[in-house]
């Protein structure tokens, strides 16, 4: 699924969410993260997700919500990236 992500002080970049859970998820990108950063995921028609980059495999990274998602959010973002 494509969204955007935006560090403190960055613009915003796309990315390519590959795995997604109620506490976190996994993205590829170019752009270049550090462990402990932490980040705004942007999902089409949802509000920014506070992250907290986890770990990073060259454009690889996985990331943990600062607040896990409800249960009905994480339904809805999947029932959007069905269609």
């Amino acid at each position: 699924m494509r969204a955007h992500l935006r560090d403190r002080g960055t613009t915003r970049f796309e990315i390519d969410v590959v795995d997604l859970s109620i506490t976190g998820f996994r993205a590829q990108t170019s752009f270049t993260l550090w462990p402990g950063t932490t980040v705004w995921l942007t999902l089409p028609g949802l509000a920014a997700l506070e992250a907290v980059v986890a770990w990073r495999d060259k454009v690889r990274y996985g990331c943990a919500f600062t607040k896990p998602l409800h249960p009905a959010v994480f339904d809805h973002i999947v029932a959007l990236s069905n269609r």
